[in-house]
């Protein structure tokens, strides 16, 4: 018999809706595994052991009063982000420069899977703010990759798929607003999705002026990350991006949205097995970036890409070379919009030291910046997401690498040292800049998604080693219009994931 946390999530929800299970059972084990695990792995910042076990106490009730009346993810044990309020607990946002104090109510998205049911075993590791690639900062341990703890899992919700990867969690609610969470999904061998702009909640509760966050699911398979969206989307909304399908050239967006209800009616999770018609796909390499940094992809890019190639296409679909032309001006106004909201974070004058090099040296440049050139870049962002969508219209899904290189070495990015693998005590090298285009080269197909306000999913076809669960995980990426997120997930399942 199958432990608890080898289940999928969809046996699980199955499980504790059944009572074959109960939720303190389940909640039990994965803080049993989270105790053994975490202290290598550095998934979690925060563990709150005592408020899930009460919760599920309180689950196991209900579900004793009113077995047919249970929320759709009853019982599910679940970890938030640490940019994410939940009530009574601290968020940190990764930060030594703030004081942490417990939040006093959920956030929008805590809030939303709580009333679904789950259960929160904690929180996870981020970089400061969510603003990198990685997700490493001076409060606790950096977060490592399950596949190989050498190696980082991604950020920035890279703590949260650590925890899915390696069992800590049946599956995790993620932010996205430049790849947060179909970067550290590729790194991690997990299914990663970004929604559409607007259809789920932002995660966060820091300044987004050009709009590009968006909570996602990391989950072990296109149905686990389905059946979380279900109660990611709320009603009304789902009711509003359904009516957005089929909108691109080609119809890319109605290969699966129907017309059963949203939310926790298990829209997405119902609909994922309906196979999609083939579709015409667009598979380009051109990037945004290339115009600043030089963008080589790693061997085991190309391989992964070729992969998906070679699957998408024993599935029926057509992929096609695609060329995208991108304006050389975005890397420059991305970056302005990306970090305009440290800026205007308050930060006591007295504790900006204890911020690490990049976040100092973004919130000194967004404080210098003025608010004409602020919104020069939001309109500019805004003829990049209609010059671009109206490129991507001619296919039906755009596919490119998920990441240009593989899972790239703890502290790599920041050139950071540290003894004993405690993070406090690392020497930061300083270099913002150098550790800025590290990123941008190493995930030079992500931040232009958010921008255009597109669902992607991050599909992991390939390993390093030459077969699944060997060596480290690579991906895809797909790209569809608006409204396509039941398509994507689709795609993912009848691929094999």
């Amino acid at each position: 018999m199958a432990e608890i946390h080898e289940l999928s999530a969809v046996q699980l929800r199955d499980a504790l809706r059944s009572g074959g299970l109960s939720a303190r059972e389940a909640a039990a084990h994965y803080l049993a595994r989270i105790e053994a695990r975490n202290p290598a792995l550095g998934a979690f910042i925060t563990v709150t052991g005592d408020h899930a076990l009460a919760d599920a106490r309180r689950a196991d009730a209900l579900f004793s009063r009113s077995p047919a009346q249970l929320p759709p993810l009853h019982g599910m044990p679940v970890a938030f982000k640490d940019l994410t309020d939940v009530a009574g607990v601290v968020t940190t946002h990764g930060s030594a420069a703030l004081e942490h104090k417990p939040a006093p109510a959920d956030g929008a998205l805590a809030a939303l899977l709580k009333a679904a049911g789950v259960i929160s075993l904690g929180k996870t590791q981020v970089p400061e703010f969510g603003l990198t690639a990685y997700s490493e900062n001076r409060i606790a341990p950096p977060s490592r990759n399950p596949y190989a703890l050498s190696r980082s899992s991604g950020g920035s919700s890279g703590g949260s798929a650590a925890a899915v990867a390696a069992g800590l969690v049946p599956f995790a609610p993620g932010s996205d607003g430049g790849g947060s969470v179909r970067i550290p999904a590729a790194a991690c061998g997990l299914v990663g999705l970004k929604p559409g702009r607007g259809l789920a909640p932002a995660g966060e509760n820091s300044g987004d002026p050009a709009r590009l966050v968006v909570a996602g699911p990391l989950a072990r398979s296109a149905r686990d990350a389905a059946l979380m969206l279900d109660s990611l989307v709320p009603e009304a909304t789902f009711g509003n991006a359904k009516g957005g399908t089929g909108g691109a050239a080609g119809g890319g967006g109605g290969g699966g949205t129907g017309g059963a209800p949203g939310c926790g009616m298990g829209h997405y999770l119902a609909g994922i097995a309906r196979e999609p018609r083939p579709l015409r796909i667009g598979m380009s390499m051109d990037s945004p970036w290339q115009a600043l940094f030089p963008i080589t992809p790693d061997p085991e890019a190309i391989s992964a890409l070729n992969e998906g190639i070679t699957l998408l296409e024993a599935a029926g679909h057509n992929v096609m070379d695609a060329s995208v032309r991108y304006d050389n001006r975005y890397p420059a106004a991305f970056t302005t919009a990306w970090t305009a909201g440290v800026g205007s974070a308050r930060i006591a004058p007295q504790r900006e030291a204890l911020l690490t090099p990049l976040t100092r040296t973004f919130r000194r440049r967004a404080q210098q910046r003025s608010a004409a050139k602020l919104n020069e870049a939001l309109e500019f962002l805004r003829q990049f997401e209609r010059d671009t969508i109206a490129q991507y219209n001619a296919w039906d899904l755009m596919l490119m690498p998920a990441l240009a290189q593989t899972p790239r070495p703890v502290g790599w990015f920041t050139g950071a040292t540290h003894g004993d693998g405690y993070w406090p005590a690392a020497e930061w090298a300083g270099d913002a800049d150098g550790d800025y285009r590290k990123q941008c080269e190493y995930a030079p197909w992500s931040s232009m998604v958010n921008v255009c306000g597109l669902p992607a999913i991050s599909v992991p076809v390939y390993w390093t080693g030459g077969s699944s669960g060997a060596g480290l995980p690579m991906g895809i990426q797909l790209v569809g219009p608006m409204g396509s997120e039941a398509l994507l997930l689709q795609v993912a399942h009848q691929i094999g994931f």
